[in-house]
C-alpha cells in the first residue's frame, strides 16, 4: 500500500509505503509499484494508532447493546421509566433488560421497588456507572434463584428483605446468569473507526480463562486491536505467553475501596508475588484515601518498573510528590472531566477539586503519564477525551483545574504510547515502525484546534485496513 500526500507530524506533506506489516518508506514523489494499493491522503494527518491504555472491553460490549441509564442520556426519573418501558416493550418474552451508566441524580438510590414500578413482568438489571453495584428487579431476582432468607449469597438485604443491590459481585452474578461471553467483532470495529490500534484491559477479575478468550478472540479476527490483559493472580503464571498472539499478559489489578480497604500485609505480599513473576502491580484509585493505601502498599512492598495508579482520580501535591518519588505510571481520564464534571463540582470536596484528573502537574513532576477512556464508563472516543485534557470543561462550561490544560500535541500523545510502556516515549512514524496508522479527515493544523470534531477515515493494523466498515460509524 502506498498512502500519497499524508500530512506527518514529523516530516510535513509526503508520501508512506507500507509492506510486511511495517513501514518500508517514507519520502516525496514515492513511485507506485506494480499492483500496490494506492490511497490520496489529499493532505490529511496520518498518525501512529491509538492506544487506549485503561478499557474494558466486555463491558464496553455488552453496554453497546443495553439501555443507558444515565447522565448525558437520561437526566430525570421520569426519562429512565420512559427508556426502562420501552425497551420492555420492544423485548422478546423472557429476555433481559439491561441498563448502564447509571448514577444517583437520576432518580435517587435505585432499588427493586423503584424498578418494579415501572417493568414488573421483565427481568431488568442496571448497573451503576462506577460499574460497582447492580440493581436488580423482583423478576431479575427470581430468575438468579434469589430468596429473602438469603444463605450466603452476597445481594443486599435491609431488616431481612432483598433490596435488589448487588455490590462487586460480577462474577456471582455471571456464574448465575450463565451468559456464553460476548463476540467483540462491533466492539473491536467501533474502536477501529476512532483510530485505535491497541488497548489495555483493565478489568480487576480477569482470569487465565478471560486471558485464553482475548487470545482465542484475537486469533480468529474478532478482535483487530493488540490487547494488554490485566487481572488477578491466576495470570502469575503465564510468563512464556507475554508476547504472544497480539495479546499480552498486563499488570495484576487491585481494585481498591476506600470503605473497605483490604487488609496492607494481604496487599503487599499479593505485589511481591507478582512483581516475582516479573508482573507490574496497578492499583484504582478514584479517591483520596485509595491513592494513600495504594502508594504505602507499593512503598511497603518495593516497586518495578511499570508499576502504575489507574484513574488517580485526586491527587493533592504531597500524594503527586509521592508518585514521582516512586517512579510510578499514571493512567487517567481526562473525558471524565467534560462527562462528569458538573457532579464533581456538587459531589467533591471543595479540598479536592483542585486535583482532580490531573494533568500538568503529572508532567511537570516528572511523572510517565498517559490517557485512557475507561469505556464504558466513559465515551470510548479518545478524541472526545484528547479534547476535554485541552478544554478542561464541564459539560455546562465550568472550568476544573485550568492549570492542569494540555497543548493538542500533549494531549495526542496522551494515547501514542506503547502499550507496555504508557507514558513514555510516544510512538512515531519511522522506517521499520509497524504500520499501525490511522488517517484523519483533515491536516492536523486543522484538527489540533477541535480534537473532539476529528473523524478517522482509515485505520491500519500492521499494514491491514481494519476500517472503514460496512457498519459505518463508529459513533
Amino acid at each position: 500500500m502506498l498512502i500519497r500526500h499524508a500530512d506527518l507530524l514529523q516530516h510535513g506533506r509526503a508520501d508512506v509505503r507500507l509492506g510486511n506489516g511495517l513501514i518500508l518508506e517514507i519520502g516525496r514523489g514515492l513511485r507506485q509499484h506494480p499492483g500496490e494499493g494506492l490511497l490520496d491522503a489529499d493532505g490529511a494527518a496520518l498518525l501512529p494508532g491509538l492506544h487506549d491504555h485503561h478499557i474494558h472491553l466486555r463491558a464496553l460490549a455488552a453496554a453497546m447493546a443495553s439501555v443507558a441509564c444515565g447522565p448525558p442520556q437520561v437526566t430525570g426519573a421520569d426519562s429512565l421509566a420512559a427508556r426502562l418501558r420501552q425497551a420492555a416493550a420492544q423485548a422478546r418474552p423472557g429476555d433481559w433488560i439491561r441498563g448502564v451508566g447509571y448514577h444517583e441524580s437520576v432518580a435517587g438510590e435505585l432499588d427493586r421497588h423503584w424498578l418494579d414500578r415501572h417493568v414488573a413482568d421483565r427481568p431488568v438489571r442496571i448497573q451503576h456507572r462506577s460499574g460497582r453495584l447492580w440493581v436488580l428487579n423482583s423478576p431479575a431476582l427470581e430468575r438468579i434463584g434469589a430468596r429473602e432468607d438469603g444463605g450466603e449469597d452476597p445481594l443486599e438485604r435491609r431488616d431481612g428483605r432483598l433490596t435488589g443491590r448487588l455490590y462487586d459481585a460480577d462474577a456471582w452474578l455471571r456464574a448465575r446468569l450463565g451468559n456464553a461471553r460476548q463476540d467483540l467483532s462491533a466492539v473491536s470495529r467501533r474502536l477501529a473507526g476512532f483510530g485505535v490500534t491497541g488497548v489495555t484491559d483493565t478489568t480487576p477479575g480477569n482470569t487465565r480463562d478471560d486471558y485464553a478468550y482475548f487470545r482465542a478472540a484475537h486469533a480468529r479476527g474478532e478482535l483487530l486491536q493488540d490487547v494488554l490483559v490485566m487481572g488477578d493472580n491466576s495470570l502469575d503464571d503465564l510468563r512464556g505467553e507475554r508476547r504472544g498472539g497480539g495479546v499480552v499478559r498486563g499488570p495484576r489489578k487491585f481494585h481498591l475501596h476506600d470503605a473497605d480497604l483490604p487488609e496492607l500485609g494481604e496487599v503487599c505480599a499479593a505485589i511481591e508475588a507478582s512483581h516475582a513473576a516479573r508482573r507490574p502491580a496497578a492499583f484504582h484509585c478514584v479517591t483520596r484515601a485509595e491513592l494513600v493505601f495504594a502508594l504505602v502498599a507499593l512503598r511497603e512492598a518495593g516497586c518495578i518498573a511499570g508499576d502504575r495508579i489507574e484513574h488517580a482520580a485526586v491527587t493533592p501535591p504531597d500524594l503527586l510528590a509521592q508518585v514521582a518519588e516512586l517512579g510510578l505510571i499514571v493512567v487517567t481520564q481526562p473525558n471524565f472531566i467534560a462527562e462528569r464534571g458538573d457532579a464533581y463540582l456538587r459531589d467533591v470536596d471543595a479540598v479536592d477539586r483542585p486535583w482532580l484528573y490531573r494533568l500538568r502537574g503529572f508532567l511537570a513532576a516528572g511523572v510517565a503519564l498517559a490517557g485512557s477512556t475507561d469505556a464504558p464508563f466513559g465515551d470510548a472516543n479518545p478524541w472526545k477525551a484528547m479534547q476535554a485534557a485541552v478544554d478542561r470543561r464541564t459539560a455546562a462550561g465550568a472550568m476544573i483545574g485550568a492549570g492542569e490544560s494540555l497543548g493538542p500535541e500533549e494531549a495526542l500523545n496522551l494515547f501514542l504510547a506503547p502499550l507496555c510502556s504508557p507514558g513514555q516515549q510516544p510512538r512515531a512514524l519511522a522506517v521499520g515502525a509497524s504500520a499501525d496508522l490511522c488517517l484523519l479527515d483533515r491536516p492536523w493544523a486543522e484538527a489540533r484546534q477541535a480534537l473532539g470534531a476529528v473523524r478517522v477515515q482509515c485505520t491500519f493494523k500492521a499494514g491491514a485496513l481494519i476500517w472503514p466498515a460496512a457498519t459505518g460509524s463508529p459513533e
